[in-house]
């Protein structure tokens, strides 16, 4: 007897890997893969100076459509497109081949001819132009839309909300990464009914676990992430005389990359704290569990940037505690998501003092952290989370051939 052939699944992402170890955030393949298991999976993404047009990374096809020749094409990475936007006006110029490469691309995969069920990543743009090509008739596949957060908190006014409910009304499906986001989502007009709450995952089985083995550096801070507003690590930084004042041999360490790099190199110097911060750069994802098991504490302030650009989750965290990290980190709406588990501790953000206190409190006495044993964390595990995306998307699947 023959095996039924696998459902073909079209996801669609803007931030994705350019190669294997690629330090840009890696949270859509993470899923992809694992989806393998239940579907035939093709990525279409934008190329990057570097990437190769096709191949198949970890059972993955993956496609990257071009927009520019490959010096240009820098939309999408070392930031993101909202960011890179604002610190590189020129860019403006390049929206209209993305989105136009982008849209040639799905209207030639994402027909239900040749593609079971779509998940778009982001309202915009992906949702978007599939919502498009759907309201023309182009008979595309169902599709799922999530939203991770800056798609939602930074593209705002009237014409950017008009764009998102429009993509939330011809999605067949909608998932958030919080609870938060549920409720910024229904504020434009959407019922909340149509919208899961289903994060993002960590491999916290084989990657993100302790390591007993591995003694914890008593006075290391660790912060992991893109140097962007959002991220807050100018108040981390503002922090550390405070901290030091007390405790004179902690150092902080810093693994991402970013716009701010500069301005937050500028500013270790004007503090003085040249001898006690350590920028490691772009550090790949193989490489953040020792980065984690050593640290003392991470450190993860989150602020709600100018634009309104805030976390949508903050996967840094669970990726902390499955290492057994403690972990400071602000109290924003989207990270009561992780509820109370023992080591995380939240604070008021942008307010470097109250920041210094209490990692001073966990310093000086740490909070021992059974990751495996505790399932308010586990839920953020990849095995469960990718089951339960797989389900949704069968789910559309099974109903659209109804």
């Amino acid at each position: 007897m023959m095996t039924p052939p696998k459902p073909r699944l079209l996801v669609l992402a803007s931030t994705y890997p350019r190669w294997a170890g690629d330090p840009e955030p890696g949270f859509v393949h993470e899923l992809a893969k694992r989806l393998t298991s239940r579907f035939a999976v093709t990525v279409l993404c934008p190329h990057a100076e570097g990437a190769l047009a096709r191949e198949t990374l970890e059972g993955v096809e993956v496609i990257r459509y071009r927009y520019a020749p490959a010096r240009w094409e820098k939309l999408v990475n070392d930031g993101g497109i909202v960011t890179n936007l604002k610190r590189h006006r020129w860019m403006l110029l390049l929206l209209p081949t993305f989105a136009l490469a982008q849209l040639l691309w799905l209207w030639k995969l994402g027909r239900g001819s040749r593609t079971d069920v779509i998940h778009a990543h982001w309202l915009v743009p992906q949702g978007f132009l599939v919502a498009l090509l759907d309201a023309i008739g182009c008979n595309m596949a169902p599709f799922m839309v999530t939203s991770h957060g800056a798609d939602l908190f930074a593209l705002r006014g009237k014409f950017l909300d008009a764009v998102k409910r429009f993509t939330l009304r011809h999605a067949a499906r909608v998932t958030v990464v919080s609870q938060a986001m549920q409720k910024a989502i229904t504020a434009l007009g959407i019922d909340a009914e149509r919208i899961a709450v289903e994060p993002m995952g960590a491999d916290l089985q084989t990657r993100f676990c302790p390591d007993p083995a591995v003694p914890r550096q008593p006075d290391t801070l660790l912060f992991v992430g893109r140097l962007v507003e959002k991220k807050g690590l100018q108040y981390l930084l503002q922090a550390m005389p405070h901290i030091l004042a007390e405790r004179p041999d902690v150092q902080l360490t810093i693994a991402g990359f970013g716009p701010e790099l500069a301005a937050r190199q500028q500013q270790v110097t004007e503090l003085g704290l040249s001898a006690h911060v350590q920028f490691l750069g772009a550090v790949p994802q193989a490489e953040l569990p020792a980065l984690y098991r050593c640290a003392a504490v991470f450190v993860a302030p989150f602020i709600e940037a100018a634009s309104g650009d805030q976390e949508g989750l903050g996967l840094v965290v669970v990726e902390a505690l499955g290492c057994g990290c403690q972990v400071v980190i602000s109290d924003l709406p989207a990270t009561r998501e992780f509820g109370e588990i023992p080591g995380l501790q939240r604070v008021k953000p942008a307010d470097p003092e109250t920041l210094a206190t209490a990692i001073l409190a966990k310093l000086a006495k740490p909070d021992p952290i059974l990751p495996q044993k505790n399932p308010a964390l586990m839920r953020f595990d990849w095995q469960a989370r990718a089951g339960r995306y797989g389900q949704l998307l069968e789910e559309m699947v099974k109903h659209a051939g109804t």
